[in-house]
């Protein structure tokens, strides 16, 4: 018997075959995929080291991508072993589940280690879950939103469509004031954002861009006939911010300053060889704006600091 991470280990009875308990495998113990293996269980939510006996079988659910994921192999004549000192040949390519929780996961500054550790699961299951195209378990799925401070929903992408905020608010909350270096920390160096300007015909608009930040001033590039073009010349707000649904708490960050046009083509260089990434609208965005901010504010809310007695 042999089974790669993420395939269903199937207990039958042996009367009538039909299902007794099934579980998905979070852990090997032989790189060979040989037994024993770390079972966690769909009726229990546990996981267990199981040795599985003749009743028992394996269903390949992963079985391409798993076989994709497992490492190179070395011939030694007439075994085949796994070379662990051998790097994979093939990039990962993780799924969206893989890609939200590993960015939660360095959100919030954990390793793979104290992830799986909270989730209850080996870290070798959860560098397959980021790295592959994975359909983990909804038990898994709960484990890992539980682990990370977050939703079910909010790992499978399902509130993409939806507005953030529309969670309970805090019982004791607290809003307060930034400080101008917690603004500075916030704005960070690059992410999404918001400019508030004045279209041509007079007309207020609010448009989201790929910022970054570089020598303090906020740059973005746009198309020289879009909306955001307007900000050019003008003064302008710009805001961003970010809202934790599972703890119903956030931050926002409001600059607000002169915008110009960058022109010298060296920063132009620069600027296009060093952003973090290209606008997400696409198409020829080569026009570069700069937000030199005169006011930085932020405010940020969160549960209430307890008053020791």
């Amino acid at each position: 018997m042999r089974a790669h991470l993420g395939d269903q280990l199937i207990v039958e009875s042996p009367a009538t075959g039909a299902t007794r308990r099934d579980g998905e495998i979070v852990g090997l113990h032989h790189a060979d995929g040989t037994p024993p293996y770390d079972v966690h269980w769909s009726d229990t939510d546990e996981v267990t080291l199981v040795f599985p006996g003749p009743d028992a079988h394996i269903r390949p659910l992963h079985h391409e991508r798993a076989a994709a994921a497992r490492e190179p192999r070395q011939d030694t004549g007439d075994v085949t072993t796994v070379s662990r000192a051998a790097p994979p040949q093939e990039a990962a390519n993780p799924g969206d589940i893989g890609r939200r929780v590993a960015l939660e996961r360095r959100r919030q500054g954990l390793s793979r280690e104290e992830t799986a550790g909270r989730a209850r699961m080996s870290p070798d299951y959860l560098a397959y879950l980021e790295e592959r195209p994975a359909d983990p378990t909804l038990a898994t799925l709960v484990r890992l939103a539980d682990a990370l401070g977050t939703t079910v929903a909010a790992l499978r992408g399902g509130g993409i469509d939806l507005p953030p905020g529309q969670g309970y608010a805090l019982l004791h909350a607290e809003l307060r004031d930034l400080t101008p270096a917690e603004c500075h920390m916030l704005l960070s160096t690059h992410g999404v954002g918001r400019v508030s300007v004045s279209t041509p015909d007079g007309r207020p608009a609010v448009v989201p861009v790929n910022y970054d930040v570089v020598d303090d001033a906020i740059v973005f590039r746009t198309a020289p006939e879009s909306v955001a073009a307007a900000a050019a010349e003008r003064e302008v707000a710009f805001e961003v911010d970010h809202v934790d649904e599972a703890l119903s708490q956030g931050w926002s960050v409001l600059a607000v300053g002169p915008a110009s046009v960058v022109t010298d083509p060296d920063t132009v260089r620069r600027l296009t060889r060093q952003a973090h990434t290209t606008p997400w609208a696409g198409g020829g965005r080569e026009m570069w704006v700069s937000i030199r901010p005169t006011s930085l504010t932020g405010r940020r809310i969160g549960p209430a600091e307890r008053q020791t007695p």
